[in-house]
């Protein structure tokens, strides 16, 4: 497949993630609760997670908010990847996306669906909304449970 296939192929998911995200609401119950602003665009997204107490694996992870559509597209397909994964494997991916905006690294096959959102690292104003829903994800997951979060989170 050719570099501008390819170009062309990632801004269909990202497009298509954007006007129609698969993660949209409020999970029930909230047991992670995190506002991200990136008062660059004016990206706002609310992220609501929802753990099994027994073995701190993520069981949904909805999203609520606008932004541009790489904004939307990040948070959508990273909530899609965190399913099934315990809160160390989720900061992990944290680290591996934002090293992946650094143009440092890449995910492995079996989340190969995030690695549509290497083309942002091209256009390093871009790579704030790209990462928006990571930053408020990491900042999710290291409040205590039954903590409210103390406004939102910025990426700047």
């Amino acid at each position: 497949m050719s570099l501008n296939n390819l170009r062309d192929l990632y801004q269909q998911v990202i497009l298509e993630r954007y006007k129609k995200p698969r993660n949209r609401g409020k999970t029930n119950p909230v047991d992670r609760y995190q506002k991200g602003h990136n008062p660059s665009c004016g990206d706002t997204i609310e992220l609501t997670l929802k753990l099994d107490g027994d073995s701190d694996r993520i069981e949904d992870v909805k999203f609520e908010g606008e932004g541009c559509a790489i904004a939307m597209a990040s948070v959508d397909l990273m909530a899609e990847a965190l399913k099934g994964r315990t809160t160390a494997e989720a900061l992990e991916m944290v680290q591996k996306f934002q090293a992946m905006m650094r143009g440092e690294a890449e995910f492995p096959q079996e989340l190969r669906k995030l690695n549509v959102m290497q083309g942002v690292a091209q256009f390093p104003v871009r790579i704030k909304c790209a990462n928006l829903s990571w930053h408020t994800l990491k900042a999710a997951l290291e409040l205590q449970q039954g903590v409210k979060p103390a406004g939102f989170v910025s990426n700047e």
